[in-house]
């Protein structure tokens, strides 16, 4: 069971073969007040898991959460498009970590197997028609800081680094598959 209303994470675990069903959890995704950006991601995607679980207690289940980290300070998901730019201006030039916190929750046992995995992207410098023409092309409005690195918005950086490539995407696959190999679950 996939505990998210993204459809880039069901997307994502559509890539490994597992029938599963969604079910979109109800949780308030503040961040804790002085809690560091990697922390709110792991707790987020714990949470998304655990608030499904009660309506689904044979069911393992999937929990993700994404967390842009600029400077120690998260960024979200742009309230518009004015947000969206002012986002991507602040982050030319310099290394966003995208922390993707990743859950397994066995809900028959209660076990919770929790992963973190972060993705250091550096931007580009553009100018602001370059910056608008992809807002306006990409519309990544539903994406933490305002970038969709399965489209277009790839182009923005010079450099991705991660283990896990689809970790930036906002599930973290290898991580998975290594979870549920540990719960028996074979994906080949």
């Amino acid at each position: 069971m996939l505990a998210s209303a993204s459809t880039y994470r069901k997307a994502l675990l559509e890539r490994l073969g597992i029938p599963f069903t969604v079910a979109v959890p109800a949780i308030d995704e503040s961040p804790n007040p002085d809690e560091a950006p990697a922390d709110t991601a792991v707790r987020l995607a714990e949470a998304k898991a655990r608030a499904v679980a009660n309506a689904h207690p044979d069911a393992l289940i999937v929990g993700s959460d994404q967390v842009a980290d600029f400077q120690g300070t998260a960024i979200g998901k742009p309230r518009d498009a004015a947000e969206a730019l002012e986002q991507l201006r602040a982050m030319q030039g310099h290394t966003i970590v995208f922390h993707t916190g990743l859950a397994l929750l066995d809900a028959r046992s209660g076990r919770c197997r929790r992963a973190l995995v972060d993705v250091a992207s550096t931007f580009r410098q553009f100018g602001d028609a370059a910056l608008q023409d992809y807002l306006a092309r990409d519309q990544p409005y539903d994406c933490a800081g305002s970038v969709r690195i399965e489209a277009l918005g790839i182009a923005l950086f010079t450099r991705v680094a991660s283990d896990d490539p689809t970790a930036l995407i906002g599930l973290p696959l290898i991580r998975l598959t290594d979870m549920l190999i540990a719960e028996g679950l074979q994906p080949l």
